[in-house]
C-alpha cells in the first residue's frame, strides 16, 4: 500500500526518535488547523444564532399581530358589557415624545372615556410593571386624550406567575384570549382604575 502523505515533512516513523524541532513544527501545526476549525464552527454557531433570533422575532411578531386582530374583534363587546359604551377601535398608536418611544397595541375610545390595551402572547409579571408605567405616561403622550378618563386593559394567551391577577389589582381589565374569541376575566366586583 502505498503512503499518501501531503505534509511537507516526511512522517517520522515510530521506531525512531523524534527531535525537539520536528515535535515543536507538529505541534504548531496541528494548533493552527485546530483553531481554523474552532474560528469556523464559531462563526456558523453564530450565524445559526442570528438566524434563530431573527425567526423568532418574525414569529413572536406576527403571532403578536394575530392576538391583536382576536382581542380587537371582540373588544367593543367586552367593554360595551362592562358599561364602557365603545364607538370605535384603533390599533399600533406609536410615536415619539421628547426623546421617548412609545407605542399602545390598542385604543378603543367613545369620547369621554378610552381604554388602552396592551396585547401580550404570554403576560409576565414585568410586562404588568412595564404597562402600568406606560398608562401613567398615557395623557403626556397622547395629549388628545389629556382630558378623557383613560383605562387600561392587558389581553394575552398565557399567563406566568400570577400575572393575570397582578393585572387586575393594578386596575386593569384582563381580557383572556382564547380560539377565536376573547373573554374578560376579572372578578365581578372589579372597578377599572382611571389614569
Amino acid at each position: 500500500m502505498e503512503n499518501d502523505n501531503t505534509a511537507e515533512e516526511p512522517m517520522v516513523p515510530y521506531n525512531q526518535p523524534l527531535d525537539f524541532q520536528q515535535v515543536w513544527r507538529m505541534f504548531q501545526e496541528t494548533d493552527r488547523i485546530l483553531t481554523e476549525k474552532f474560528q469556523e464552527t464559531d462563526k456558523q454557531f453564530k450565524e445559526t444564532d442570528r438566524k434563530i433570533r431573527e425567526l423568532d422575532r418574525l414569529f413572536t411578531s406576527q403571532w403578536g399581530k394575530l392576538v391583536e386582530s382576536l382581542v380587537e374583534g371582540d373588544l367593543v363587546k367586552l367593554l360595551n358589557s362592562k358599561g364602557i359604551k365603545v364607538r370605535r377601535t384603533t390599533q399600533r398608536a406609536k410615536g415619539n415624545h421628547e426623546g421617548q418611544n412609545y407605542e399602545y397595541d390598542i385604543i378603543a375610545y367613545n369620547g369621554e372615556e378610552i381604554v388602552i390595551v396592551e396585547v401580550k402572547t404570554t403576560l409576565r409579571p414585568e410586562d404588568v410593571n412595564d404597562f402600568h408605567e406606560k398608562m401613567w405616561k398615557a395623557k403626556v403622550y397622547l395629549p388628545e386624550y389629556a382630558k378623557k378618563t383613560v383605562y387600561g386593559a392587558m389581553a394575552f394567551i398565557t399567563a406566568d406567575s400570577s400575572s393575570d391577577r397582578m393585572a387586575e389589582k393594578q386596575g386593569f381589565f384582563v381580557i383572556r384570549a382564547t380560539g377565536s374569541s376573547s373573554f374578560i376575566i376579572n372578578q365581578d366586583d372589579f372597578k377599572p382604575k382611571a389614569f
